[in-house]
């Protein structure tokens, strides 16, 4: 593969995985040359990570500059890493300007401007990839094999309940994802990762959905409700003493947060230490989804976003047997884990919560007339098992000969945020939605390339 410049859009905490890869296993075939970052603090925050590694420091270019950065770089490839509304234009202005497109999930946040995404590829031919590395993580890989292989037949239904413990899902409605004009909700930002799996694991398309649920712990009216008052505005207590709520996050406990956004927020007003109780929130925290699929298969879905354990339950149903997928991330947040920031959960050790919940993972598959059986699962070092790395390898060397179809492209990305907006939509209605009615010629089966082998199909 040819050496590629690379020009990253958006310089926030996630950034911090493409900057370490583009510096250090892909160095030889790949540079970082340009930063296009609004907040000066941010964007310096990578050049001198960049810098220090030994490379040579990228040029920083304001987003209205992201043309003429393109241009004069000579940029392949963006790398955008932006807030989930901003998106769509920065990859319809990549790709209008001669640059292929790596985004972050999710693809974008909307009908509307999932339609430009199609238009600007029919119009350019240029390629957009999308970031799903949850379809890396060995035990998700391994459901996908047994599904694959017919093992419990054709599958029917699926039900999929995904828990946000108290640490990880709070940090959704303290930073701009708590409102929904950002980020979609959580049905778009955090659930398109679920959507995408149950899409790849069935190799089938979504057709119709409707969704219940609503804003029902945190925020201001709720917290008043539980006799909770007088609560900050942020969790970084600057020039007053610690509050020791388990529910604050206080940016200075971490390095890296502080020099991205404490040290950053006066030139652009961010606070990412919102309190989540706070007015302000219109995202929801409490989720249910019935979603049919061409295939005749119906996915019953749910997301919880302050369960006091994290992890996720997957029961598929077939015509042969049944699979069922149980992961732990972390088995308790316990008061004294709170007053630190954020951790990923999938790099938390087996067994720190000390409960009986320990951290792991397990598949069974049990076919009629026959007793269960646990199918191994294995896992590579670095996050999500592994994952992360066999990700960054197809993004930046090239997709090999997948048996498991695991690299994504902006169709994937596609049909993964129509159960979100769709979704959204019903909680409007109060009524079922087709994704026909979504205005995206991709869902009306009017796609505008050739799909690639193994993408899912109807």
């Amino acid at each position: 593969m040819s050496h590629r410049r690379y020009a990253l859009i958006g310089a926030g905490h996630r950034a911090q995985m493409y900057v370490d890869a583009l510096i250090g296993p892909y160095a030889d075939d790949a540079e970082l040359v340009a930063i296009c970052e609004p907040n000066p603090v941010r964007a310096q925050y990578y050049v001198d990570r960049i810098t220090a590694a030994g490379h040579d420091a990228p040029a920083v270019y304001a987003p209205a500059d992201l043309e003429r950065m393109i241009s004069a770089e000579r940029v392949d490839r963006t790398i955008v890493c932006a807030r989930d509304d901003l998106h769509a234009e920065l990859i319809v202005r990549s790709l209008d300007a001669g640059a292929d497109v790596v985004v972050e999930k999710p693809l974008t946040i909307d009908a509307p401007s999932a339609a430009a995404i199609e238009d600007a590829i029919a119009r350019t031919g240029r390629e957009v990839v999308i970031t799903f590395n949850y379809r890396y993580s060995p035990r998700n890989s391994a459901l996908r094999q047994v599904i694959q292989d017919g093992t419990i037949g054709q599958v029917t239904s699926i039900d999929f309940s995904w828990m946000l413990d108290t640490k990880h899902g709070a940090d959704y409605f303290r930073r701009w994802h708590r409102e929904k004009d950002h980020s979609g909700g959580l049905l778009v930002h955090k659930s398109s990762h679920h959507f995408d799996l149950v899409n790849w694991w069935i190799r089938a398309e979504p057709r119709r959905v409707f969704a219940s649920g609503g804003l029902r712990f945190y925020g201001s009216e709720n917290a008043a409700a539980r006799g909770i008052r007088n609560r900050p505005e942020r969790g970084t207590p600057l020039g007053a003493p610690r509050a020791g709520d388990p529910f604050e996050l206080d940016l200075r406990d971490d390095e890296r947060l502080k020099a991205l956004y404490l040290d950053a927020e006066q030139h652009d007003g961010y606070l990412r230490d919102r309190d989540v109780f706070t007015d302000g929130i219109t995202i929801e925290d409490n989720l249910a989804l019935i979603v049919d699929y061409a295939s005749g298969a119906t996915l019953s879905y749910s997301l919880n976003a302050h369960a006091p354990w994290e992890g996720y339950r997957v029961a598929v149903n077939g015509t042969l047997g049944r699979a069922e997928l149980d992961v732990v991330e972390r088995g308790a947040v316990l008061a004294d884990e709170g007053l630190h920031p954020v951790l990923d959960p999938s790099a938390v050790d087996a067994g720190t919560s000390g409960s009986l919940r320990p951290e792991g993972e397990r598949l069974l598959v049990q076919r009629h007339w026959e007793a269960a059986y646990e199918v191994p699962i294995s896992n590579g070092t670095g996050g999500h098992g592994g994952g992360d790395a066999l990700l960054l390898a197809d993004v930046f060397e090239g997709p090999g000969d997948d048996p498991l179809a695991r690299p994504a492209d902006w169709r994937d990305g596609v049909r993964s945020i129509c159960v979100g907006i769709a979704g959204n939509r019903s909680l409007e209605t109060g009524l079922p939605v087709h994704v026909t009615e979504l205005g995206i010629r991709l869902l009306e089966g009017d796609d505008v390339r050739t799909a690639p082998a193994g993408s899912v199909r109807a």
